[in-house]
């Protein structure tokens, strides 16, 4: 593994999680690359999921001397949604930094980041009247409008069709590009893996381990299945 440079990166120690009799992680550490999207990958169950849950806050973890990434202000990418029925895109979006700025703020940076994805012409719309692919860009947009500086995505992109998924991809990399957040990525889908993410983690063994960190360029599916 290369040698890190410590400004370059948000690091994480003495994680620890048992459920019942099982010991997930023990003293586990791990550092993620800052304005890079770092995709961690391993068998299912092996405790990718629990491991974002635990270092965003939403689970706790089992030893005090912890510290979460809440510090550094964090937006979720889910699977579902989770969009508001009775909100508009453009609502659903302005809702979650109604309280940080302005009026004439949330329009502009709501339209901006409508148009980022794609879908400025639905701003108007309800969600029920949407597709799963435009539905989950909303959730992009939603993501990024809010002051973070990192985003975790646990797998955004597993109910969507391989054309809307392609689209909705290009259009999160575009984004990240120009924002430069620091993105926490879990999926199973190895294309996504090697088409979104700068650095890749292999999670696997119990407690879980790092069993490699890679590079997404020149990185075969064949060599990243050897390592899972």
């Amino acid at each position: 593994m290369e040698k890190i440079n410590k400004e370059d990166v948000i690091s994480i120690k003495n994680i620890n999680k048992k459920f019942d009799d099982k010991i997930i992680f023990k003293d586990f550490q791990i550092d993620f690359y800052k304005n890079q999207i770092n995709c961690i990958i391993g068998k299912s169950g092996c405790g990718k999921s629990t491991l974002l849950n635990i270092i965003s806050g939403i689970i706790s973890n089992d030893k005090k001397d912890f510290q979460t990434i809440e510090k550094y202000g964090v937006s979720y990418i889910f699977q579902e949604d989770r969009l508001i029925d009775w909100l508009t895109v453009k609502e659903n979006i302005s809702l979650v930094v109604k309280s940080i700025y302005s009026k004439k703020k949330t329009d502009e940076l709501c339209n901006k980041y409508l148009d980022l994805v794609g879908i400025k012409e639905y701003k108007n719309y309800y969600p029920q009247m949407l597709s799963g692919g435009i539905r989950q860009r909303v959730n992009i947009a939603r993501a990024f409008i809010y002051p973070s500086k990192i985003i975790i995505m646990d797998e955004p992109f597993k109910s969507i069709d391989v054309i809307n998924k392609e689209i909705i991809i290009d259009n999160f990399k575009k984004i990240q590009r120009e924002e430069k957040r620091t993105v926490l990525f879990v999926t199973h889908d190895i294309d996504e893996v090697l088409f979104l993410s700068d650095k890749i983690y292999v999670l696997g063994n119990s407690p879980v381990e790092i069993k490699d960190i890679l590079e997404s360029k020149n990185i075969t599916k064949d060599k990243v299945y050897s390592i899972i």
